[in-house]
């Protein structure tokens, strides 16, 4: 099958691009017959690889849909978050996916970014999206009802996980980051308001009251234009803090290498955000099968209901509460990760969600040569 895919791609840093890297990676792994064409923001430009400038602004459309028509693929595949196409929620994805039905190449958008409610303008391009697209893949079943809710209970949305990778932990990650011996308390990921790396920076001191060898390793860096003023407050409460001298920051972006030692080196890993759909760094946490506490946002507590990896804490309390309990119970911590470990086996592996994509793929080519613009229904087993 010629599999097109429109996406961030690595270099470039960010989730979606790994994402789509493990996804690629594995359905390639499927059989030589697979041919993946990529379009992407500053890719490696080469082979497979297509390279624009940027996925940004209306011109995209012509650019993206050119370079993807060339290689005459059987289904497109579009990886979407509102912030990917530019201005305006990312409205410019709109006339690239009808240039797309106008040439009757079947087209699937995986919904990375899908809450419990909309605002206006993500109701409207979230609406559209659905209604040209021939299937639409969310990571959770909360986003396949929130659609149906808020917008309108479409048939053709497929509930696919997160893929997470199958990996061992990196032998004396401790020693390596100089922190053997010690119960390493993880914050993880791009420093953002939103991820309230900063509560639990707050109340660290009460967990290093409570657990003398608790150190708290806040891994990261900045990202986004109008998010350095955040990590530098991060630096000012550490500095502040009376337990700054157990308050360790590793700034980023890190190598996959240094990432997953950072990670093995962690016995619990605290995700505090306020905004989210589905975390990358939550998948990397089952990977490894490390015990997580997680703020009460619906993606969070549907993997926590179905892996049972961790806890959900509703106040600082709880956050208190639930890693000291985890790093003063290695019994526990150790059936936490045995959960996570095994659910990803089962259920997360990225060989398994790339057959589930296979699937989908086949269905809409079958399909649409049968009935050309028909949806469909995503009620198979």
């Amino acid at each position: 099958m010629r599999i097109g895919i429109i996406s961030t791609y690595p270099p470039m840093q960010c989730g979606i691009a790994a994402y789509c890297s493990y996804l690629v990676s594995e359905l390639e792994a499927k059989g030589p017959s697979n041919k993946i064409h990529i379009v992407s923001p500053f890719g490696k430009g080469e082979g497979s690889f297509y390279s624009v400038s940027s996925l940004d602004g209306l011109a995209v459309s012509e650019r993206v849909f050119n370079a993807m028509a060339a290689f005459q693929p059987d289904v497109v595949h579009i990886q979407h978050e509102y912030g990917l196409y530019g201005p305006n929620h990312g409205v410019a994805i709109i006339p690239l996916l009808y240039r797309l039905k106008l040439a009757s190449i079947p087209i699937i958008v995986t919904l990375h970014t899908v809450y419990d409610s909309f605002s206006q303008h993500q109701k409207l391009i979230t609406e559209a999206i659905c209604r040209i697209a021939d299937a639409i893949i969310v990571h959770e079943e909360y986003q396949r009802q929130s659609i149906g809710r808020e917008i309108f209970p479409f048939e053709h949305i497929y509930v696919v996980p997160h893929g997470v990778r199958i990996v061992d932990p990196v032998p004396e990650a401790k020693n390596q980051l100089g922190m053997r011996g010690k119960k390493i308390v993880l914050l993880c990921g791009y420093f953002r308001p939103t991820k309230r790396f900063d509560r639990i920076i707050s109340i660290f001191p009460r967990i290093a009251e409570k657990v003398p060898s608790a150190e708290l390793v806040a891994a990261g860096g900045v990202r986004l234009r109008g998010c350095s003023e955040y990590g530098q407050s991060l630096l000012r409460l550490i500095n502040s803090s009376p337990s700054r001298d157990r308050i360790k920051i590793l700034r980023g972006p890190f190598s996959q290498e240094v990432f997953d030692t950072i990670l093995s080196a962690a016995d619990v890993v605290i995700l505090p955000y306020e905004i989210g759909a589905q975390s990358g760094i939550l998948a990397h946490c089952l990977a490894f099968g490390k015990p997580v506490v997680l703020s009460p946002l619906s993606s969070f507590q549907a993997m926590v209901n179905k892996v049972n990896c961790g806890f959900i804490a509703y106040s600082d309390q709880d956050f208190v509460d639930y890693i000291v309990k985890i790093i003063s119970h290695p019994g526990l911590a150790e059936s936490l990760s045995k959960n996570a470990k095994d659910y990803v086996k089962k259920h997360l592996s990225w060989k398994i969600v790339a057959e589930k994509h296979m699937e989908i793929y086949g269905r809409i080519v079958r399909i649409l040569s049968r009935a050309e613009g028909a949806k469909v229904p995503a009620n198979f087993p």
